[in-house]
């Protein structure tokens, strides 16, 4: 029998394959990824580790794919739950970009602490907003939603077998190959040619909407390896002569610790399609759909860190339109130094990020009794704190990699009110609760707590 995690990894490595296959440029990613990761490792120690495991980190990916409508979501969940796999936050890139992405988007992944240790893949998925009339008028809308509905992305035969493998947590392994064969093809770029009027309609509205309706099949959009020094990895890519985007999106470089998320990518390649003509002949073209991401993982925020995060990036906006001349990274830099705690210790302090506890082997042993405050613990020598690696996303960062990756701004009518969505919404929309990444994070800090609380014998709760 081949277990949940197991088929989650073996997923992960043949749609990593299947990617490399259709798009080379992906493997370079991938294979200076890993140089990286091996200088960093050899330079740094175990303090390259302290944000996971080498081996985790060499395996882990993230995939994006888009779907046009909740019916096309709620099965994609179906397949990701065969995995272990959980829609985890709401992002809304409509309102994070200042062109047309006509999208919502939830992260399926594991959630329990053990199963991101074996393997963290998940996947950003985004849906289509084809009831937003700042992107799509009537008729449009109409249109967009019929073609939607006549399409079938996922066969039963593969819908089938992810309901089996999610209800009994396993699946034999004639039918784990099954699976896994229908789940990587049903994310392969399709060879069946694009109805170039009906697609470059929908391009005039958005890229991202002609890529989602504008064919009747989906397909893994990027694949993104982790690596240990993403500002290293753009030198090494762009000396390769890898046209990167201009920007690596998310926090500065800075002397501080590492939060959140920091992401950037190749250019979008112009891959042949076939396309359809109005007459119904079939001529060569091309698309740039597919691109390759990269990522750099920090320390988790609590909400009250993300606050802070997203004021000084208000900040930063304000000091490059003050100062247009001024490279940007070193305005960021600058507000970063300002304002951000400058060691992992002042964010545990400050309750601006999560780490698990643990009791320290090397504790006192004289017959001391521990304090009853966590600061205090800590800083005795007690307890250690281990910061909890950053899971999930952030919109502006997913808009910001999506709009350095379009042919074109698209266009957005501001005169019409846009349509409402949000995690609840999404959570009907899809037939399971999308969950929230603060109370996962929180619950993963507090089960450490209590376990020390626990272990040193200690009255009431630790905070």
């Amino acid at each position: 029998m081949i277990s949940q995690w197991r088929l989650r990894a073996a997923f992960a490595a043949r749609l990593s394959e299947m990617y490399g296959q259709e798009v080379p440029a992906y493997t370079t990613l991938v294979d200076v990824s890993r140089e990286v990761n091996e200088d960093v490792l050899r330079a740094r120690g175990a303090d390259a580790e302290r944000l996971g495991s080498i081996g985790r980190v060499t395996a882990e990916r993230h995939g994006a794919i888009r779907v046009g409508t909740p019916d096309e979501l709620r099965q994609v969940a179906r397949v990701f739950a065969a995995l272990g796999m959980h829609p985890v936050g709401f992002y809304d890139l409509r309102e994070a970009a200042a062109s047309a992405v006509p999208v919502v988007s939830t992260a399926f992944r594991p959630v329990d602490g053990e199963e991101l240790a074996r393997n963290p893949f998940r996947v950003f998925t985004s849906m289509l907003t084809p009831a937003d009339p700042r992107f799509f008028d009537a008729d449009l809308r109409s249109r967009l939603e019929s073609f939607l509905a006549g399409r079938e992305l996922f066969p039963a035969k593969l819908l089938a077998l992810a309901d089996r493998a999610a209800a009994e947590r396993e699946l034999p392994e004639a039918d784990a190959e099954r699976f896994l064969r229908l789940a990587v093809h049903a994310f392969e770029l399709s060879p069946e040619p694009v109805e170039a009027a009906w697609y470059e309609t929908l391009e005039r509205i958005s890229a991202v909407a002609a890529d989602i309706g504008g064919v009747r099949s989906t397909h893994i959009n990027h694949l993104t390896p982790r690596v240990l020094d993403i500002d290293e990895l753009y030198r090494r890519m762009t000396e390769r002569g890898i046209e990167m985007i201009d920007t690596i999106q998310g926090p500065p470089k800075w002397r501080g610790p590492d939060v959140l998320l920091r992401q950037t990518s190749f250019r979008a390649l112009a891959e042949p399609r076939a396309h359809r003509t109005p007459d119904g002949s079939v001529v060569s073209g091309a698309l740039r759909v597919r691109f390759g991401e990269v990522e750099a993982r920090g320390i988790a925020l609590t909400r009250e860190g993300r606050a802070l995060y997203d004021r000084l990036l208000t900040l930063v906006d304000q000091r490059a339109a003050d100062h247009p001349e001024a490279d940007r990274g070193d305005l960021a830099r600058a507000v970063w130094e300002r304002h951000m705690p400058g060691a992992e210790r002042e964010l545990a302090a400050q309750g601006l990020a999560y780490f698990t506890y643990r009791v320290a082997p090397g504790r006192p042993r004289d017959g001391s009794r521990p304090p009853a405050d966590l600061g205090a613990l800590v800083e005795r020598g007690w307890v250690r704190a281990e910061p909890i690696v950053y899971e999930d996303f952030l919109p502006r960062s997913a808009a910001g990699i999506f709009q350095s990756n379009l042919s074109g701004e698209g266009t957005r009518n501001n005169d019409h009110e846009g349509t409402a969505y949000d995690a609840g919404w999404l959570s009907e929309a899809i037939g399971h609760e999308v969950l929230d990444p603060y109370a996962l994070y929180e619950q993963q800090q507090n089960r450490s707590l209590a376990r020390v609380a626990g272990e040193l014998e200690l009255d009431g709760t630790l905070r």
